[in-house]
């Protein structure tokens, strides 16, 4: 009699194996070699260091030029593939809600002179101001977090970001696909809690929940210090003349006296933190200027009411010491409860930060020298189908540990590095859609002692942005 726990490993490979097979039809050129480099990425032993060494790998049968082939050549179907991630189990918070992070991650390329698109990308430093600007491939990437202390994320979505680009404007577009494709898949119903969005202090918080409004999320995004907001514009006075006042007093983050003493407040004590003690204030907007995003907006600015939560803790792991956090929400009117189940899920934001050191120490998602940005695309998104592999797998794979680590205190809360160890032991059992390889002769190659007559051009670096001219040409058109 079959057991349950045999019946649930069945279930689960069943999974992956249909995720496998829907993968292998969205690679459209160049499928065997893709979607072996991808299993070669999975099963290589240790860290992957360069795209080369993943032809070694016993899993991958081609050769080295069939590897560069496939990243140079290869396509895939970037549409049907999000469908297919779309469709895999979301986890879920402990009320049922699906909280989703956003943030940018960069491939640095400072020596890649002839690649295109490239930006300036912020790195942070050691020391204070210690922060620089070094060209690379910025990518924003979408996923649903976990509750609890934890390593794992399910990464949704990634695009890479151009120099043409608004950092908001596609922040909004890439949210409102991710959250339509999950409520295609049936993972948001009517009458379901509503989607929470995280962000860091980049993000237009409420500009995001403008252009979100008629979608069922909210938006959490944390907010520098300095900051100015306005309460809602007391009632009006009988008999009182003169145009009706759109804004009311000031809040002032770095000024306690614009705080009023009414307050909500909560106290919870924490592990790693000590005590936590969080307060709020509702209705609060900030007073919007057509500049920016907000320059090609008719007539008047909208009044985008949210809740603004300053949490405060006693210490940082480590030395570091604590300064308080701010937090804008688009919700209003939430009570105290609600307050702290914000303020948590927003430090679940930094998951994604392990998600981002997995994939660049251990699966290698920054170290090929890829010339050009669509071959570093067609490599994120095999990224992306391996850790959602290891992501569906993580309950079936055994720890395989070195002699000088410890033992998992849970065997089934692996780190995405030991459930990747694992994974070439239980990769017989699923579907191996690639064919096998055809005999072949490499090319001749370019012959010796000839000299390349057709160099790459060395390419610029920065955002294009809108010139005097067109702002001009735009203010007429409208007058």
């Amino acid at each position: 009699m079959t057991s349950v726990h045999d019946a649930g490993m069945a279930g689960v490979l069943g999974d992956v194996s249909w995720f496998r097979q829907e993968f292998y039809q969205c690679l459209t050129t160049r499928a065997d070699a893709l979607f072996e480099l991808t299993d070669a990425a999975l099963c290589a032993e240790g860290p992957v260091t360069s795209l080369v060494e993943l032809s070694l790998a016993a899993e991958h049968r081609r050769g080295h030029g069939a590897l560069y082939d496939g990243m140079n050549q290869g396509r895939i179907d970037i549409n049907r593939f999000r469908t297919v991630v779309a469709r895999q189990s979301i986890p879920r918070f402990d009320d049922g809600r699906i909280v989703l992070a956003i943030d940018v991650s960069n491939w640095l390329r400072p020596d890649a002179a002839t690649c295109p698109d490239r930006l300036f990308c912020h790195t942070y430093g050691r020391g204070k101001g210690q922060a620089q600007m070094i060209p690379g491939w910025p990518y924003s990437v979408v996923a649903a977090l976990e509750p609890g202390r934890t390593s794992w994320t399910a990464v949704l979505d990634v695009q890479r970001l151009r120099p043409a680009d608004e950092d908001t404007t596609v922040a909004a577009a890439q949210l409102r696909k991710v959250v339509e494709r999950i409520i295609a898949a049936g993972h948001w119903r009517d009458g379901d809690p509503e989607i929470w969005i995280v962000g860091d202090a980049g993000y237009d918080g409420p500009r995001l929940a403008f252009v979100l409004a008629d979608l069922p999320v909210r938006v959490l995004v944390r907010v520098r210090s300095d900051r100015l907001l306005r309460f809602p514009v007391p009632e009006r006075v009988s008999g009182q003349g003169g145009r009706p006042a759109r804004h009311g007093a000031e809040f002032r983050f770095a000024n306690p006296q614009t705080w009023p003493e009414s307050a909500p407040t909560s106290t919870t004590q924490t592990s790693r933190y000590g005590t936590a003690v969080a307060r709020c204030w509702d209705r609060l907007h900030p007073q919007l200027t057509h500049r920016g995003v907000w320059a090609d907006h008719d007539g008047d600015l909208p009044i985008i009411e949210g809740t603004v939560i300053r949490l405060r803790v006693d210490h940082l792991p480590g030395d570091g010491q604590p300064q308080p956090l701010w937090l804008w929400f688009s919700g209003v009117g939430i009570t105290a409860a609600e307050m702290d189940r914000v303020w948590q899920a927003f430090l679940r934001r930094f998951d994604l930060e392990h998600t981002f050191r997995f994939l660049k120490q251990t699966m290698g998602w920054t170290r090929p020298r890829v010339r050009t940005p669509q071959a570093a695309d067609r490599w994120t998104w095999l990224l992306v189908a391996a850790y959602t592999q290891l992501r569906l797998v993580r309950g079936l794979v055994a720890d395989v540990r070195r002699p000088w680590e410890q033992r998992a205190r849970d065997p089934d809360r692996l780190t995405p590095a030991r459930v990747r160890r694992g994974f070439r032991n239980i990769r017989p059992t699923m579907v191996l859609p690639a064919g096998a390889p055809k005999p072949s002769r490499p090319g001749p190659g370019r012959p010796q002692g000839s000299r390349n007559t057709r160099p790459a051009a060395v390419r610029p670096v920065g955002k294009i942005t809108k010139t005097d001219i067109q702002v001009t040409t735009r203010k007429k058109q409208a007058g």
